[in-house]
């Protein structure tokens, strides 16, 4: 969790310790990789107890390409991913089994490329598709390094969770659990979320994803929150007795 990257204190994203590797400054070993990485994100800690999806730690899966792999094959990888079927069949598992009617997508307002992979060789319906400026698809670090568009998934949970209208008009009803970032900028300076100043290309256009193991084991568990998944559910439910002993308040001679 500590970031390899001397002007970050934490791993904040997945992404952080190939930094190096979008920006060409080390040759990466490998043309793409896949991890689940650890991270603590402090920017979020608002939030953190409010939202049934913010949590200060939280593990980011994810899947990426050093200049092999865009736009064209990250977006069907993540859509069968997502959608595949759970059953094995006697080998492995092809998905999560996530019903495809339940997932929205939103891309950056002029990327006509990803919606276009979504709409036509995925098959999103048009209007599961939303276009959002860069407060919310475009994504970067916070500081100048790597940067580009991006393209979210979100889940319905239903109308018991709020209004109809996809992530645009509810994100507590529609909950981002995959965030495909399409690196290909580099950034000399970011200002805020929608400020930022693009300095020109990358050496070579990548890809960069983090999915939220929490988030998603929450809507495959189809629990309220994030506290209620298998992962953290035990905690809520220790016995006092056990809190008191283990966190030494019991001051009993």
């Amino acid at each position: 969790m500590v970031s390899p990257d001397p002007s970050l204190l934490f791993t904040v994203v997945s992404m952080v310790p190939f930094i190096p590797y979008f920006l060409g400054a080390e040759t990466p070993p490998y043309s793409r990789a896949v991890s689940v990485q650890k991270c603590i994100r402090t920017a979020d800690i608002e939030e953190v107890g409010k939202t049934a999806r913010h949590g200060t730690f939280f593990q980011m899966c994810g899947n990426f390409s050093f200049g092999d792999y865009f736009k064209e094959k990250a977006i069907p990888m993540a859509w069968e991913l997502l959608t595949g079927s759970r059953d094995t069949d006697g080998s492995s598992p092809r998905g999560f089994g996530l019903d495809p009617d339940r997932l929205w997508v939103t891309v950056y307002q002029d990327d006509d490329e990803a919606y276009s992979i979504w709409r036509d060789d995925v098959g999103v319906p048009e209007n599961r598709i939303q276009r959002f400026g860069p407060e919310d698809n475009y994504w970067n670090t916070g500081q100048p390094g790597p940067g580009g568009p991006c393209s979210e998934v979100y889940y319905d949970r239903g109308p018991a969770y709020g209004i109809e209208g996809g992530p645009a008009a509810d994100e507590t009803r529609y909950v981002e659990i995959w965030n495909l970032v399409f690196m290909q900028d580099r950034l000399s300076a970011v200002h805020s979320k929608s400020e930022f100043e693009v300095a020109g290309p990358l050496q070579s256009k990548s890809i960069d994803t983090g999915l939220g193991l929490e988030r998603l084991a929450m809507v495959l568990q189809g629990v309220e929150n994030m506290y209620e998944t298998d992962q953290v559910r035990p905690v809520l439910t220790v016995p006092p007795s056990w809190l008191k002993h283990h966190l030494y308040l019991d001051r009993r001679p």
